[in-house]
């Protein structure tokens, strides 16, 4: 298992008795490795074909237990937790990963996910063993010390994997550790308490923690077995025909929505009450908020720490909601993310009581007409993509939908995501590596978007050519990110792709045959591409409105404006009496020599005088 709800199974081994007490360090990677295998067993392990695993999991407030097979040829495996209220499985059948959510859909997993299922089968069959090391690229590193001990490090890149360093006791030769990098953070899994079963040294506790200290996990092996080859379909993804959903009186459904800040919002009823206005994210995932799910009451259970654009967390939960009403359409017994979303209502200026996400967009074919602003849930077996618009392969990455993309000519995976407020954001690894950001570049670095993780700041700039699949965006506005953690710095991703470019058309996720549709919208795209052209990003306060970011030499900064201001009037109209979204477009769309007076305590009126920034 490879994320945070799940860890890794390794096969390790036992102390040999002869070991002296000072070790030598290993001078080669197959000294290592070759020192590793008699240690845990040696011929012990020859001609067995498969292990079944059982532990006791502890992680993300809850109990549970896990389960893990694995083919010791090559490594296929089909791994399962249920915890709480969650199920999960997950799989790689030696060529494609795939996952089970809790919502009980099962989707490949191409993106990501199938490089952290590539290196988790190389562990699980000790390919690292073989002659050729299994294909894998393999270099000793320098000793590392870690907690008063010294290890030897050998680094991994499996074939069609990704890097990863073991570190191996050089008294016992056991595999006392394995440090992965996912995303921005490095996954550190420490094995202990090895116990021989059938001659062969396997690890009887594994501790998986973040680098960040975030979502700490325990699973206590209680039980090992070796077993007989299991058949190729056992290792495959299963097929799954779901019942949990409807559309009452045809093959869809279609509901309007409202477009803020690029995100998209609309009625949504639980268990029967409401509406509520949630926003619809392909990016995110199923969730109400403590207040919401309180005020329903439902039950929560565990405390994880859930991450998104910014580089902080929120404490989330899990819980159970009986039937989601969306238009006409009806799913019913749902896993719910539990987030206090609602603690970002003074940013968006929307409460913000819930979210609708991957779950909902998995079971329907799903419509999102930004001309028209109207969402459209259509039965996936009566769709006819004939008039959709043109075609673009996805690939999935847990929750997130990828397409293979380009910027400039530079290509990359660029995740697909109604969530976000920006036209196109270009991770910091990305921009860093193809030195997009340089002197000749004219931006300015700015707070450009909030997400669960915080501010996200970013140099701005207007051009360059983004290219998805055969559609052609030229000159987004494009945001080149400086967060070093969060979303915006992954490293096997190129870039995020928003409302501010997805609201030029019609967009249709096909998530059952991997395929997104694009067709231009009628008529012209209002607020597209614009940027603030006072340099202020401000938040709701109690007293109206506090400015939390001031760019510098913009005209906000010029006009005596600083963090901290509180505005409690505009233009003389009092703040409590403006829309924070309506604000924002004004100051994004008012003209290049408009003054905008504002009244702020302590200070009285200052004149803004808008210009463009980029």
């Amino acid at each position: 298992m490879r994320t945070n709800f799940a860890t890794f199974a390794f096969a390790a081994s036992a102390v040999a008795s002869s070991i002296v007490a000072a070790p030598a360090y290993a001078t080669t990677a197959a000294d290592v490795l070759a020192a590793n295998k008699a240690a845990t067993g040696g011929a012990a392990w020859d001609g067995k074909a498969s292990l079944h695993e059982t532990f006791d999991f502890v992680g993300q407030g809850m109990t549970g237990t896990a389960e893990t097979d694995f083919d010791l040829s090559n490594g296929r495996f089909v791994d399962n937790l249920a915890l709480g209220p969650l199920h999960i499985v997950q799989g790689y059948d030696g060529a494609g990963a795939w996952a089970k959510d809790p919502s009980g859909t099962i989707t490949p997993q191409n993106g990501a996910g199938r490089v952290f299922a590539v290196n988790e089968a190389y562990r699980d069959a000790n390919l690292w063993w073989r002659a050729d090391f299994g294909g894998a690229q393999v270099s000793l590193e320098a000793p590392r010390t870690v907690d008063g001990t010294r290890y030897d490090v050998v680094h991994f890149v499996p074939k069609d994997g990704g890097p990863f360093d073991a570190l191996f006791d050089p008294q016992t030769h056991l595999l006392a550790r394995i440090d992965e990098k996912q995303g921005s953070l490095t996954l550190m899994t420490t094995l202990s308490d090895y116990r021989s079963f059938d001659g062969a040294m396997i690890a009887g506790k594994q501790d998986q923690i973040a680098s960040d200290g975030k979502n700490p996990q325990t699973m206590t092996l209680k039980d090992a077995r070796f077993e007989a080859v299991r058949p190729d379909a056992f290792y495959a993804m299963p097929k799954v025909v779901l019942a949990d959903y409807a559309i009452a009186g045809g093959k869809e459904t279609t509901f309007p929505f409202r477009l803020v800040n690029n995100h998209i919002y609309a009625d949504v009823k639980i268990n029967g009450t409401g509406p509520y206005v949630f926003i619809f994210d392909t990016g995110g995932l199923n969730l109400v908020t403590p207040t919401l799910a309180q005020k329903l009451g439902l039950k929560v259970e565990g405390a994880l720490d859930a991450r998104g654009g910014g580089s902080e967390t929120m404490k989330a939960g899990m819980t159970k909601v009986a039937r989601v009403d969306l238009g006409n359409a009806t799913i019913t017994d749902q896993s719910f993310m539990t987030l206090p979303l609602d603690s970002m209502a003074h940013v968006e200026g929307m409460e913000m009581p819930g979210m609708i996400g991957f779950e909902t967009f998995r079971r329907f074919v799903t419509r999102v007409d930004y001309g028209a602003k109207t969402i459209t849930l259509m039965d996936p077996k009566d769709f006819d993509p004939s008039s959709a618009g043109t075609a673009v392969p996805i690939a999935f990455d847990g929750n997130d939908i990828e397409i293979e993309g380009s910027y400039d000519g530079i290509p990359g995976k660029f995740v697909i995501d109604t969530g976000a407020r920006q036209s196109l954001m270009l991770t910091t690894p990305f921009v860093e590596k193809n030195r997009l950001h340089d002197a000749s570049v004219k931006s300015e670095e700015a707070t450009t978007g909030w997400g669960i993780g915080g501010p996200t700041k970013a140099y701005v700039i207007r051009r360059g050519v983004l290219k998805l699949g055969s559609v052609v965006v030229d000159k987004p506005l494009t945001l080149l990110t400086t967060d070093k953690g969060g979303a915006n710095a992954e490293d096997l991703l190129a870039g995020n792709i928003g409302g501010g470019v997805l609201k030029r058309f019609v967009v249709t996720f096909d998530y059952e045959r991997g395929t997104m549709y694009l067709k231009p919208v009628a008529g012209a795209v209002a607020d597209l591409d614009t940027f603030d052209r006072s340099g202020l990003w401000l938040n709701e306060d109690a007293d109206g409105f506090k400015i939390v970011d001031v760019t510098a030499k913009a005209p906000g900064a010029e006009a005596g404006l600083a963090a901290g201001d509180v505005v409690t009037a505009v233009d003389g109209k009092p703040a409590k009496s403006i829309a924070l979204p309506d604000l924002r477009q004004r100051l994004r769309n008012d003209k290049p020599g408009t003054v905008v007076v504002f009244a702020v305590k302590g200070k009285g009126d200052i004149k803004v005088t808008l210009r463009e920034l980029i």
